[in-house]
């Protein structure tokens, strides 16, 4: 069986239980995955797994050399997990007899045409949901919601480096990319003063995470700027492993829909997603949807006049300024909520 999930971060962690699924209630079946060159710097190393690394970078060649790589082998099965026009393209370089896809619904850019089969529409459904619908489309209702991401001991050293100790520790990855037209990242006024919340009221240690974008080291110079306790900056120093280690040691991330969102997912750490612009019912940490900031209605109500009943699911926001709807103490809040729930010991004397 050959599962194709290129991208992105999130959405790759999301298609892991996918693979534990199989692995525990069908043993025998030989998996292989075409993942993308970045992601597989997260994922590549689950045991069990064959994985080829997709290079979009590499533009033509990235497919020739798919191509070249698996012209002697033909799959039973292919999971076309993904709908974007690359893997779509993608998909044509991998020979199965079955080529299951999403239903003509989710489709886009081509899918039913580079697939035989399609899972069950279902109109209205988390990414994960989704993903196990093609499980469900093979005969295999059960589900082992387990991802159990390798994380190297080199790895754990850099965590325990930087985060000693067991003072609770909230991280904040502030940013979800770097594209123009996003407009999910919160203020850097709010991240500071969520930051001076959990270190002053809740004793916590504060981290700040992300990739090394110009906007990402923005971000963290203003944050630290505005904090009156600026919080350790480890943005643009990890790689993704550290960075899954930084999470596995947290009480606690404050982070827009975005890829670290799902890999603290990965690691069990409770997530207070900050939700504007996307919906978290379809993309909000899984486990974690209870810790939600959900402004997401509101914003749709605005721009569209509508309620998200009524709008197409998954249908994203566009106005820059509807991030702007998430208040200081929705978050703080839900910190408090997070660490009561917690065994993490909770100082409210400084």
């Amino acid at each position: 069986m050959c599962l194709l999930r290129l991208s992105a971060l999130g959405d790759v962690c999301n298609a892991v239980p996918v693979v534990r699924t199989l692995q525990k209630f069908w043993p025998e079946t030989r998996l292989t995955w075409v993942v993308g060159k970045l992601e597989a710097g997260l994922v590549g190393d689950i045991p069990g797994v064959e994985f080829i690394t997709f290079d979009k970078r590499a533009g033509w060649r990235a497919y020739r050399a798919l191509r070249r790589r698996l012209r002697d082998r033909r799959f039973d099965v292919l999971l076309h997990m993904q709908v974007a026009l690359r893997a779509n393209l993608a998909g044509l370089m991998i020979p199965a007899r079955m080529r299951l896809g999403f239903d003509r619904a989710r489709a886009k850019d081509g899918h039913t045409w580079v697939t035989n089969a399609r899972i069950a529409g279902q109109p209205r459904q988390h990414v994960v949901d989704g993903f196990f619908g093609f499980l469900e489309a093979l005969g295999l209702p059960e589900r082992e919601l387990r991802w159990d991401l390798p994380i190297p001991p080199a790895a754990r050293a850099f965590a325990e480096q930087h985060l000693p100790g067991t003072q609770p520790t909230l991280i904040i990855s502030p940013c979800s990319s770097v594209r123009a037209r996003n407009f999910r990242n919160w203020s850097a006024e709010g991240y500071a003063a969520v930051a001076d919340y959990a270190a002053e009221k809740l004793g916590m240690r504060v981290v700040l995470t992300g990739g090394p974008t110009d906007l990402e080291r923005d971000y963290a110079a203003a944050i630290g700027r505005l904090a009156k306790q600026p919080p350790i900056d480890l943005i643009g120093q990890t790689s993704l492993k550290e960075l899954l280690a930084v999470l596995e040691r947290a009480t606690a991330l404050v982070s827009p829909d975005s890829g670290p969102a799902h890999m603290a997912t990965a690691v069990g750490t409770p997530v207070i997603g900050l939700y504007v612009t996307s919906n978290p019912d379809r993309t909000g940490p899984y486990l974690s949807r209870e810790w939600v900031v959900n402004k997401y209605p509101e914003a749709v109500q605005a721009e569209f006049g509508k309620r998200v009943e009524d709008i197409a699911w998954g249908r994203r926001v566009r106005d820059p300024a509807a991030v702007n709807s998430v208040r200081v103490a929705d978050v703080t809040d839900t910190l408090m909520r997070v660490m009561s729930s917690s065994n993490a010991p909770i100082n409210m004397s400084r």
